[in-house]
């Protein structure tokens, strides 16, 4: 756990320094209120490289010395489980309105590749990544 806390005292103590507070970090940074109160209490522990630039800029810091910071997990080495067989279904069957990430619950964005075998059969490869964190289905 003491990495999830490491982002947001990392941030909260930076901001302290810089005499600033969470509304004015916000407006420094152009980000919302409400995310950057969700960083500082550990609930937003990866950052997508655009809010990164943008908190960096608030903290006058460079990016690279925020995302040291993130918990960075390698969803790419999660075995299939059964919610990605369970998203991966719904994919197939065109039912992806309120498909969640099985990580952090985000949205998720969904396709359907359409790919050939060799021997030139059609193959539906479902897809899916998450619009907040890393977590992605790759087929």
């Amino acid at each position: 756990m003491e990495q999830e806390k490491a982002l947001a005292q990392f941030v909260s103590e930076t901001r302290e320094k810089l005499g600033l507070s969470v509304s004015g970090l916000a407006k420094k940074s152009a980000l919302s209120l409400k995310l950057i109160e969700d960083i500082e209490s550990g609930q937003e522990l990866f950052l997508a490289s655009t809010i990164r630039q943008k908190l960096a800029r608030g903290l006058k810091m460079n990016p690279a010395d925020i995302k040291k910071y993130e918990k960075h997990p390698n969803l790419s080495l999660l075995p299939d489980n059964e919610a990605t067989i369970f998203i991966k279904n719904q994919i197939l069957a065109h039912d992806v309105e309120d498909l969640e990430c099985p990580v952090c619950g985000s949205k998720l964005i969904t396709r359907i590749a359409k790919m050939y075998d060799l021997e030139d059969n059609l193959i539906l490869v479902p897809k899916a990544r998450c619009t907040k964190c890393p977590f992605q289905i790759k087929g």
